[in-house]
């Protein structure tokens, strides 16, 4: 089976293109940036994001978030244009002199037969590291930390305890069945 998965991020693709092998679903990369609208949950970016793609469904897109204790959630649904504007230093920055590093990872896949939308979420808990570890991964991978590891130091293993595998498998599962 195959699906196409919406998205401008290379690594996303990838990530989701690996997990959905073990499923036996070959995931086709359809890159396309495409305006991102802004609310209150990253359910509700997904959903309003699947409304005003102009792409024949079926497709899937992806949108995750950080959200850190500390900071009453911060960047949560913002992470994107956060990561974009102050990146992993900016957060850093604002994290000096915290004690509470405590975060979470949210990922949240919206898929869509062009009749109906299903939501499929996926979660993990850590911190943010004091510094940027690592050399894998893309955005924040070099600044949120799992027992002691960056996700940008487990490179590939981050695929076996991520946001995204678990939103993803949940996903991928469903589909197989599904189909």
């Amino acid at each position: 089976m195959r699906v196409r998965f919406i998205t401008s991020n290379k690594g996303k693709f990838e990530e989701m293109k690996h997990i959905g092998e073990k499923y036996g679903i070959d995931v086709e990369w359809a890159s396309m940036e495409y305006l991102e609208p802004q609310g209150s949950s990253l359910e509700f970016v997904a959903r309003k994001s699947i409304e005003m793609i102009d792409a024949k469904p079926p497709f899937f897109i992806e949108d995750s978030g950080l959200f850190i204790e500390a900071l009453n959630g911060f960047p949560g649904v913002y992470s994107s244009y956060v990561f974009k504007t102050i990146g992993n230093e900016g957060i850093l920055r604002l994290m000096e002199g915290i004690e509470n590093r405590k975060a979470r990872f949210v990922c949240v896949i919206a898929y869509t037969d062009g009749v109906e939308t299903q939501i499929f979420t996926g979660e993990v808990e850590g911190e943010i590291a004091r510094e940027a570890r690592g050399d894998a991964g893309f955005g924040y991978d070099p600044i949120f930390e799992v027992s002691g590891r960056t996700f940008a130091e487990m490179g590939n293993e981050k695929n076996a305890v991520s946001h995204r595998r678990r939103a993803a498998e949940k996903f991928f599962s469903w589909l197989a069945k599904s189909f």
